[in-house]
């Protein structure tokens, strides 16, 4: 079990929130998703509503330790203010007098947002002086930002030595479908995994391998399986040092006895380019001068009807470069129908949330992680630092 923010009486207390405020912002620095900050709001206003004092944390950007004006927090005080329908109180550095000066002013149910925890180049190296530094302005912290709970940072683990750490709602909702579908899936459990490179998802693949019932690969990383076993890509993505490893997880799903399949068609053009040429072809008999971008009306079925029987599915990259059309077919096949399913959806990974929200199904999944390389981790089996501190002994 872990420590959340049921467990805890907030009023009077000082509680820093590490959230992931990392949205995409245009070149007048305006926020063209605010997804991000949407997710956030439940546990802010929860520890507000019961009178605690809300000192937020988050990134933005890559500043690299540097003060990068265009990489400020300040960016998105009005939005959260909007969203928590109350002023937010800005304070232009996240340690030192600045910060404790903005937060010595707070009331019980007050908002102070601190600046760029980035801006510190001791921030991503974990720095004791610096988490300490943080702990300093608050009593107990909650973390909700999953999309960072792989990195051992100070504001992510760094912190939770020194204060009793706690998960925000966004945070236990992540913990509690993604554990689910490692350790409790209802079943048939189908996963479907995507995306260019084998090797990016390869350690997922074998740890899944032993808990679903059918693994669906398409995307590039379907080619190394392809020609692994002999057949012909043409100018297919192809990873050739891992051509030993997909035979073995070939083997490895027989040898469990678990259904694994790879496409079975694919939609080829020369090069990728919208609004070019394409044409059909089995995946075993690619011309030389094609690249496969997209699967075919034939994997889209037979895939859809592994999905169709599904309790259980997992999602984690897209079908093929579902940014440029016409090869976004076979990604939106897959969003449309886990839209459609009787059956818990989770989707986790940075393209296939991309696609499913582009997609507009998002809210027809269960639940769509909002973690990429947390998320992957996750998957894995790692532990995650920004997790494991919830069930740590509080010192």
């Amino acid at each position: 079990m872990f420590r959340t923010i049921k467990d805890i009486d907030f009023a009077g207390k000082k509680v820093l929130i590490r959230v992931d405020f990392n949205v995409p912002l245009d070149a007048n620095l305006n926020i063209t998703d605010d997804t991000r900050i949407r997710m956030a709001v439940p546990t802010i206003k929860h520890i507000i509503d019961n009178k605690g004092r809300a000192i937020i944390m988050s990134h933005l950007g890559r500043p690299k330790g540097e003060k990068v004006d265009k990489y400020s927090l300040k960016s998105v005080v009005a939005r959260l203010s909007e969203l928590l329908e109350k002023p937010v109180a800005f304070a232009e550095n996240c340690i030192g007098e600045i910060a404790n000066e903005a937060v010595s002013k707070m009331k019980d149910g007050d908002v102070t947002l601190l600046e760029n925890l980035r801006f510190h180049k001791e921030e991503e190296k974990n720095n004791p002086e610096f988490s300490k530094a943080l702990a300093s302005l608050g009593d107990i912290f909650v973390s909700d930002a999953f999309g960072t709970a792989h990195r051992a940072h100070a504001s992510t683990a760094g912190i939770a030595d020194t204060l009793p750490a706690y998960a925000g709602f966004l945070m236990e909702k992540e913990i509690k479908y993604l554990s689910k579908v490692l350790t409790a899936p209802e079943r048939p459990f189908v996963a479907v995994m995507g995306g260019a490179k084998v090797s990016d998802k390869i350690t997922v693949i074998e740890n899944l391998l032993d808990k679903v019932d059918t693994l669906l690969v398409g995307g590039g990383m379907a080619y190394t399986f392809h020609k692994a076993v002999g057949h012909n890509i043409g100018k297919s993505l192809c990873e050739h040092d891992k051509l030993d490893l997909a035979l073995k997880v070939i083997e490895k799903a027989k040898t469990l006895g678990k259904k694994f399949l790879f496409t079975l068609d694919v939609i080829t053009a020369a090069e990728i380019k919208e609004g070019i040429a394409t044409e059909t072809f089995g995946c075993d008999n690619i011309p030389e001068d094609k690249m496969g971008l997209d699967i075919g009306p034939k994997t889209i079925e037979e895939f859809s009807a592994e999905l169709k029987k599904a309790k259980t599915v997992l999602w984690n990259g897209p079908m093929g470069v579902f940014e440029v059309k016409p090869f976004d077919n076979g990604t939106r096949a897959i969003a449309e129908l886990l839209a459609t399913l009787d059956a818990t959806t989770v989707v986790g990974g940075g393209d296939s949330v991309a696609a499913i929200e582009q997609m507009g199904a998002a809210d027809k999944i269960t639940h769509v992680s909002t973690g990429g390389g947390a998320c992957l981790e996750f998957l894995e089996g790692k532990t995650l630092p920004g997790i494991e501190i919830f069930s740590q002994p509080i010192k």
